[in-house]
């Protein structure tokens, strides 16, 4: 969909006109908020499709070695990330919903991006689920990866951003950090009402992004 104002830059460099392949080159990766996992293909084949980084003469390369190039120690660095080792050889069938959530964040790692954008990857998880997730999260920008996080999961976004935007109805209501916009009332009133405050008040903060 095209932006309808405004632009879209990325380390200085516009990038809304871009094609996707071209943003991925460029170091900007993403996941869905709906699972979209390869079903017929292993978790390990899954981040495979996606480490490799596709140039114009990738099509001539693939006819010449139809094998491709391997990026194995990508892949293995992804999954050993996200906790996932030892479901590298499953199918996507046999992982729970939680692990398949954490297979899609894997595979937008697989390419080493030096932005991910996560949309929702809490959406579906119970909190046990989002608290591992938060984990891993938090372990990306030390691996040189600025997070790009959207979520309603308040426990996880302040549990693991450096700096909170809040929309409501497409209007910036609130920015700062996470003790700031834990104890601001705007947000308080649109997002859990009142009585929400105390659960607010008991997430603690964490550096992440940068």
């Amino acid at each position: 969909m095209p932006i309808s104002s405004g632009r879209v830059a990325f380390d200085g460099t516009p990038c809304d006109h871009l094609a996707p392949h071209r943003r991925a080159l460029r170091g900007l990766a993403r996941t869905f908020q709906s699972i979209e996992l390869f079903e017929d293909l292993s978790v390990r084949e899954n981040l495979l499709v996606s480490s490799e980084r596709v140039h114009w003469w990738s099509v001539l390369r693939n006819l010449v070695r139809p094998g491709g190039v391997s990026h194995v120690d990508q892949v293995d660095w992804a999954l050993d990330l996200l906790g996932l080792g030892t479901a590298a050889e499953k199918m996507p069938s046999e992982l729970s919903h939680g692990q398949r959530k954490l297979v899609g964040v894997a595979r937008s790692l697989a390419a080493r991006p030096k932005l991910v954008l996560l949309d929702e990857p809490a959406a579906g998880l119970d909190s046990k689920e989002s608290h591992v997730l938060g984990e891993h999260i938090r372990e990306l920008p030390r691996h040189g990866i600025t997070v790009f996080l959207i979520d309603h999961d308040m426990h996880l976004v302040l549990g693991v951003c450096d700096e909170v935007y809040v929309l409501e109805f497409g209007e910036l209501i609130a920015r700062g950090s996470p003790a700031e916009i834990r104890n601001d009332e705007r947000v308080v009133a649109a997002y859990l009402g009142e009585q929400a405050r105390e659960v607010l008040e008991g997430v603690d903060g964490a550096e992440v992004t940068r």
